[in-house]
């Protein structure tokens, strides 16, 4: 690269995914690789798919100073911003219809370990199927992917979809790769579509912004830091929480993004998003 000798992998990532790449530290091995964890081996892998390409500081948009004709009726509630999964569920269980993937929380060999993480999936404000349950350190969620283990949110039909969420569902394809590693939880965004993301530990500390983050698609983003959770909290000053809150849950959203940037305020104002349930501390 200009004269200079440059890593494999690098080259091959410019060549094949990532044009304006500079650096291999603006990628991250991916945890399904056979070299992932093992920084010392003296091969490296050159595949340009075992790669994604980390999220790095972004300028947020304006702040959205509109919002919808629809939304402008209605009362704004801060503590809507905060729902937790315990509030609203889907009123009848999802007809699930057998495919070709597998549920590694209900196979009768699942590990016996205790979970990391729960996965509750939304619409708007109404919880669809069941929670998920993770094991595994690493669980593909996804809408259709061929032959694909984890959670398959194709699979779960609910009555009197808007077109809204018809559309946003139709967008989600190979979805997210979530995976737990030594110094936090990262998402992979396996799509086509951006997702958007909010955490604690994406937050400013005491600040009452919330902070959403875009993923590109091809992007890694560590949704949750271990350290950092910690310190936030013995820093915390609950009266600057508006409303319920959990220092250990994520929240992501397929292809729509809310908050003090967009026209949606809320995240249950979402067609399709993700409550992670992190099981640190519970």
């Amino acid at each position: 690269l200009g004269g200079q000798t440059a890593p494999p992998q690098l080259l091959l990532c410019r060549l094949y995914r990532w044009s304006d790449l500079q650096h291999t530290a603006q990628l991250k091995p991916l945890c399904e690789c056979q070299s992932f964890g093992a920084p010392d081996s003296p091969s490296v892998c050159c595949n340009p798919y075992h790669y994604s390409r980390l999220c790095g500081p972004e300028s947020p948009p304006p702040p959205y100073s509109r919002l919808s004709p629809t939304e402008e009726l209605k009362p704004l509630d801060l503590s809507d911003s905060t729902l937790s999964y315990t509030e609203t569920e889907a009123t009848s269980s999802p007809n699930v219809t057998p495919g070709d993937f597998s549920d590694a929380s209900l196979s009768p060999d699942a590990p016996k370990q205790s979970h990391w993480c729960n996965v509750a999936y939304w619409e708007h404000r109404t919880r669809v199927g069941r929670l998920y349950t993770v094991y595994e350190q690493a669980v593909s969620i996804f809408y259709d992917l061929p032959q694909g283990n984890g959670f398959c949110l194709g699979q779960l039909s609910l009555e009197h979809r808007s077109s809204t969420v018809q559309r946003t569902r139709g967008k989600i394809g190979y979805g997210i790769l979530l995976s737990k590693e030594p110094d936090g939880v990262w998402a992979y965004n396996r799509s086509e579509h951006p997702i958007f993301v909010n955490s604690p530990t994406l937050d400013i500390p005491n600040c009452r912004m919330l902070i959403v983050r875009k993923v590109l698609p091809g992007f890694s983003i560590k949704v949750f830091d271990y350290d950092k959770s910690c310190l936030l909290q013995h820093t915390l000053e609950p009266e600057l929480q508006d409303g319920p809150y959990d220092p250990n849950s994520v929240r992501i959203s397929f292809a729509k993004g809310w908050g003090p940037c967009y026209s949606r305020q809320f995240i249950t104002s979402c067609p399709c998003w993700l409550e992670i349930l992190l099981n640190n501390h519970r």
